[in-house]
This record gives structure tokens, sequence and C-alpha cells, in this order.
């Protein structure tokens, strides 16, 4: 037991640092410019104008195409490790004013939360090091590969179901403005609070609405053995496209995206770290 609680608190202190903070602050402004990127492309998209990759890689390899870009890939990246490890403390220790059922969500959501921005950090890292390959055709192959058998294509159909529940839960997150319980509010002004509320329900519902498509496309991939629907993010934005009134509701999409990118700075300044 005293080495668990050895270990418990040491994780305390570590997710207490100044340092970690100060690093995790600035990557959520990181975070904020790759979604003002990625509301870029989806926009390019919704009018048959970008040829780049809809999605996170896309807007890091537009982003290191840029002025200073390999620059501001690195600090994105060192941003993004810094919320990985703040993410994976929350996980093991953080939490404490929550009980039970609902400590036990946010930790599972510490976890995923963790995932995703290591996996953005080693993307910027590619990125920079001009080896990222096209993610949406990686995706395709991956998913070819695992329909080449029965068991592979439900595990492909799971991995869809997932994404798709993920997207639904970010969108009731949003609508609900369940992000609020994680803002210092009482720092701010009230209009502050209803610029961060606003920008907050428009960004989650507009990335949960993106995922569930994309997962939903995933799915129906598994279904009828078409690897090329698999493509994540980058397909689900050209089969809205596609749609009737498409190019108007992606270009909305992309206009709450745009809203998440801009919540994502506030969060910098007004986030619980």
């Amino acid at each position: 037991m005293s080495l668990t609680r050895n270990a418990e608190a040491a994780a305390s202190e570590a997710k207490n640092s100044r340092w970690l903070e100060l690093l995790a602050r600035a990557g959520f402004i990181g975070y904020g410019i790759v979604h003002l990127l990625f509301a870029w492309l989806a926009l390019q998209i919704a009018f048959g104008k970008s040829g780049e990759e809809g999605n996170q890689n896309g807007a890091l390899r537009t982003l290191g195409a840029q002025p200073m870009g390999k620059f501001l890939l690195i600090t994105i990246a060192v941003g993004l490790v810094a919320m990985a490890i703040w993410q994976a403390l929350e996980a093991a220790v953080g939490h404490r004013a929550l009980r039970g059922r609902d400590r036990l969500l946010e930790r599972i959501t510490s976890v995923v939360r963790t995932v995703v921005f290591l996996w953005l950090a080693w993307t910027a890292v590619k990125v920079f090091q001009d080896a990222s390959a096209n993610a949406s055709d990686q995706q395709e192959a991956l998913s070819a590969k695992l329909m080449a058998s029965t068991g592979g294509r439900w595990l492909v159909a799971l991995a869809g179901l997932v994404l798709a529940i993920v997207g639904i839960g970010m969108v009731v997150y949003g609508l609900k403005k369940k992000f609020e319980k994680n803002l210092k509010t009482g720092e701010m002004s009230p209009k502050t609070h209803t610029l961060a509320r606003r920008l907050g329900m428009a960004g989650y519902a507009a990335r949960g609405a993106v995922f569930a498509v994309a997962g939903i496309l995933v799915v129906v991939a598994a279904v009828k053995y078409d690897p090329e629907k698999a493509r994540g993010l980058d397909a689900a934005l050209r089969t809205l496209r596609d749609q009737p009134w498409g190019p108007v509701i992606l270009a909305l999409m992309a206009l709450g995206i745009t809203a998440f990118g801009i919540y994502c700075f506030l969060q910098s300044r007004y986030r619980k770290v």
C-alpha cells in the first residue's frame, strides 16, 4: 500500500508542476491552430478546391508548408506531449472531486485524450521529418487488409461503431454544456463566459457530427466490403459534400470546427489544469 501511496503522491506532484501547466496551456493554442486549419480544409473541400486531406494530418501538413511552419510543428508537438502527460496523470490520480461512476467515466475520457494528443504529437513530428504519408490512404489500406477475413470485417465494423458512438457522445457533451465544468468560469467576465459557452457548444457539436459520420462510413465499408469508404474524417467530409445541400452543411460544420479552434484558445487561459 505504501508503494501505491508513494506512486500516487509522485503523480500528484507531477500533475501540479508549474512547467507542465504552462506547456499544457501552450498546447491548447497549438490544438486550436490545428482545428482552425482543419476547418479551412473542410471549407475548401465543401467547394471542391482542396487536394489536401480533410483531417488533422492534412492540417499539420498545411501548417508545415508555411513560413516558420517547421518551427511551429515542433512547438505544437511539445505542447501536445505536455497535454498528453497531463491527461495521463488525470487518468491515474485526477478527477478527485467526482465519485463513483462519474469519476470512472472522466478517467476513461482522460485516457482517450492522452492517446489523441500523443497521436497528434507523433503526426506533427512525422510531418516535420517529411515522412508523413497520406493518413487516409494508410487507413484505407489497413481496412482492406483487415477486411480480407470475416473476423477482420467485424473488427472494422466495431471500430466504426465506437467512432460513431464517440461522435454522438461529443455532440451530447457539447449541447449539454458539460465542458463548462472543466473551465474556471469564476474568473471569466459574463461576456467571456457566454462566448466560451457558445463556442464550446458549436465546436463540440460540429466535431462530434464529423466523427459520427466517419464512424458510420467505416461501418458501411465493413458491411459492403468497400475499403475506399473507410478513410476516416477525410471520407466523411467528402461524402457530406456530395449530398444534396452538402456544401452548405459542410460549410456550417467548418464554422463549428472554427468555433472549437477559438474555444481552445480560451481553454489555454481558463481550463482547469
